[in-house]
């Protein structure tokens, strides 16, 4: 693909400039944001295009309204931190588009910058509906996606409305998500090793396939390894797995086996009796789990075998925690592979989500190479697919 990128536009000044953010984060009960990293992301693209002179419309989504205006749904707490960051008024628009708007939009000057209201106020956005796409177009000159995190999803606002805006770009944030992810999988220095985590084998199935054709090691936490562990024959008293997938699980590892790939398991684990936080706990081998009991963490062996794997890694990627990290008692096993991950010679790709959570949580965010801000969109790039919202930026087919 042939994707074109925000200083390559030409003549900014004074052109409507639709830009395309993330600005989906966190809040607290009272609206507070309590997490900026998406935000923090596109600044660098929207510094850039008001220093340009553009007048620059925001446009994004936040949480699953499903359709209907809700309140705390709205855009206008990421407005206002957008504010703090810049130093510079960002204007909250009441809605996506309406005279309301087209009068803010008209009134804009050089520089100036509108938050549109939430996109998923409105049903169209979702069905990815090309008559809602040109409402929220508002005849806008350029059109720039500096949202990864959510270019998985044909959506109006990310894929419909390319088809409308007549020049298209793509963001900074962009350019980083496809540049470090493009240096770590396509044109890996190897050994590459794969980190994977989370809960279910189903969520990482199209991954854990694509990646024995690529990698040099696999390393499987969380709780998907303990289907692979069923599958080798240990008994894992009530630890998550999914019997469903065990033949899968056999056939992933017997591949691995076949392209000489190594594959690395837990060998110990940190069990508990309940699914709590105050849960009696103990560690113990993956071969001597009670029955009743269930696998919340791997152990300090499991970290310490992890932390080896990448002792001659060249690239790494990791998704997925190794345990129930936002539980203090089954934190250990993620964060001593954040620190293995941080400081292993290597360049070290994050995928967003959990991960990159853990990573922040851990202190080692810095020591990372590139820590990306999408979590399904960039598991569907290690799937090996092409994102709608990346696909739809491609020059050459316009």
């Amino acid at each position: 693909m042939s994707i074109r990128y925000i200083d390559e536009l030409k003549d900014l000044k004074g052109k409507k400039l639709f830009v395309r953010v993330d600005f989906n984060v966190p809040q607290d009960e009272k609206g507070n944001i309590t997490e900026d990293t998406r935000i923090v992301g596109a600044v660098p693209t929207i510094r850039y295009a008001v220093e340009q002179g553009a007048k620059v419309i925001l446009a994004s989504h936040l949480g699953r309204p499903k359709g209907e205006k809700k309140t705390k749904y709205s855009m206008e707490p990421a407005s206002k931190r957008l504010s703090q960051i810049l130093g510079k008024k960002v204007v909250q628009a009441p809605d996506c588009f309406g005279p309301e708007v087209d009068a803010l939009i008209d009134a804009m000057k050089p520089g100036d910058i509108v938050m549109l209201e939430n996109v998923r106020f409105y049903p169209g956005e979702e069905k990815n509906d090309r008559e809602f796409a040109a409402k929220l177009a508002n005849n806008c000159d350029l059109y720039v996606n500096d949202a990864f995190a959510v270019s998985h999803r044909a959506h109006a606002s990310v894929e419909a409305i390319t088809r409308i805006i007549p020049t298209i770009s793509a963001g900074f944030l962009m350019k980083n998500e496809m540049t470090f992810f493009d240096k770590a999988m396509s044109n890996p220095v190897r050994p590459l090793v794969a980190i994977l985590g989370g809960a279910k084998v189903s969520g990482k199935l199209e991954v854990l396939e694509t990646l024995v054709n690529k990698v040099d090691k696999i390393v499987i936490g969380g709780g998907m390894a303990f289907t692979f562990l069923k599958a080798m024959g240990y008994s894992v008293g009530k630890s998550l797995v999914e019997d469903e997938l065990i033949a899968t699980a056999k056939k992933i590892m017997d591949k691995a086996r076949k392209k000489g790939v190594r594959l690395y398991l837990p060998v110990d684990c940190v069990v508990a009796n309940t699914f709590e936080a105050t849960a009696t706990n103990f560690i113990t081998t993956v071969q001597e789990i009670p029955e009743g009991w269930m696998a919340l963490d791997i152990g300090p062996a499991s970290a310490t075998l992890f932390a080896e794997t990448l002792r001659d890694a060249k690239t790494v990627i990791w998704n997925g925690p190794m345990g129930v990290f936002e539980m203090d008692a089954f934190a250990r096993g993620t964060f001593s592979v954040a620190e293995s991950v941080g400081n292993c010679y290597a360049t070290t790709v994050i995928g967003g989500g959990d991960t990159d959570a853990a990573v922040n949580k851990a202190g080692v965010a810095s020591k990372v190479s590139y820590i990306s801000t999408g979590g399904g969109a960039f598991l569907e790039l290690l799937e090996g697919k092409v994102l709608p919202g990346v696909k739809a930026l491609d020059v050459r087919k316009k």
